[in-house]
């Protein structure tokens, strides 16, 4: 009897011990893409385990996924319902950037997947791009730069228009459409701004609705999401309701524009100007004929302007994105030990 207790006692120490060593495991991260190195390094201060996959290839490493707990990653792979119904210990997929449209959302939530992005991390990058293309837009800045580098000195044909004075419309008034009204603060323009699940309450803009906008605004700035409701949001019926000749911008996702939508637009005076970062396919090596042609006219007409999706893509912006992130991942991680 005195053996089987003694016996007993060991092997409840033994659990006893074991359990406190089960739970300070460190959760694994595995980071599928290129961070900057302050992720690594506030991740594993934290004492989670990182393993820095930067140069991951979709096409052959897909196999590494199957044990990651938390993966991050910017835009290097389309998670799938597919490839997430093939992670059966994923918990968390943290998005290096504002968008998620690379990741099948809903299923991933219907697997309790926590989703994670770092929107506060490049807001005031897309800002200060989307102040640029206006800029650059409203004065013709590269028109002329161009002429001039062809030796034409063209001073009339370049005469621009300020933006002092106009309504400036934001679309989305999440953070970086908040962004770009306080960054307008200083141009004497009259902004409003619409956004359809949140209130816009800032000293920078007045609240107003959607039609509204679109029958009063001179220029309207796009700040929305790549969802199945904004895909295609800037069409023929959109542009239609819009006063002529308003200057358009779009800093968001090129999904949400169809861009031979802005075209006609442009061809019948209802669209004076469109500064873009993104378009509908920005893979150039994969254009079909009729979408080099519609890029190339747009571009020939003088009042497109189109830029390689960098808006939100700073020397800055890549640290602090990564800063944010690294934050809600340990945030994240530390619940999940108090739980």
């Amino acid at each position: 009897m005195c053996v089987f207790l003694f016996i007993k006692v060991l092997l409840f120490c033994f659990l006893l011990n074991a359990r406190p060593a089960m739970n300070s495991n460190p959760a694994s991260v595995l980071v599928i893409d290129d961070f900057h190195p302050s992720f690594v390094n506030q991740l594993e201060a934290s004492g989670l385990r990182v393993n820095y996959r930067p140069d991951f290839d979709p096409k052959t490493e897909l196999d590494l996924l199957n044990s990651a707990e938390i993966i991050a990653v910017r835009s290097k792979l389309n998670f799938t319902s597919t490839i997430l119904s093939e992670l059966p210990n994923l918990t968390c997929i943290a998005r290096g950037g504002a968008g998620m449209d690379n990741i099948d959302e809903a299923f991933a939530e219907s697997k309790d997947i926590v989703l994670l992005n770092a929107p506060e991390g490049n807001r005031d990058a897309v800002a200060e791009h989307c102040i640029g293309l206006l800029l650059n837009i409203s004065n013709k800045i590269s028109q002329s730069y161009a002429e001039v580098k062809n030796g034409q000195w063209n001073r009339e044909a370049n005469r621009g228009w300020e933006i002092g004075g106009k309504t400036i419309g934001i679309v989305g008034f999440g953070n970086t459409g908040s962004s770009f009204a306080k960054k307008l603060s200083g141009f004497d323009a009259n902004v409003v701004a619409y956004d359809k699940y949140q209130a816009v309450e800032s000293p920078f803009a007045i609240e107003i609705e959607l039609d509204e906008m679109l029958k009063t605004a001179d220029i309207i700035s796009f700040h929305v999401p790549l969802t199945a409701e904004t895909k295609g949001m800037i069409n023929s019926e959109l542009i239609g309701k819009m006063k002529d000749g308003v200057v358009l911008l779009n800093t968001s996702r090129g999904g949400i524009c169809k861009l031979s939508d802005v075209q006609l637009g442009i061809i019948g005076g209802k669209i004076k100007s469109f500064g873009t970062d993104v378009l509908e396919n920005e893979n150039l090596n994969a254009w079909t004929e009729a979408e080099r042609r519609l890029v190339d006219e747009l571009i020939a007409s003088n009042q497109v302007l189109i830029t390689p999706h960098v808006a939100g893509w700073t020397f800055e912006s890549y640290q602090k994105i990564a800063d944010v992130l690294a934050h809600k991942i340990i945030e994240y991680t530390t619940k999940l030990k108090n739980i």
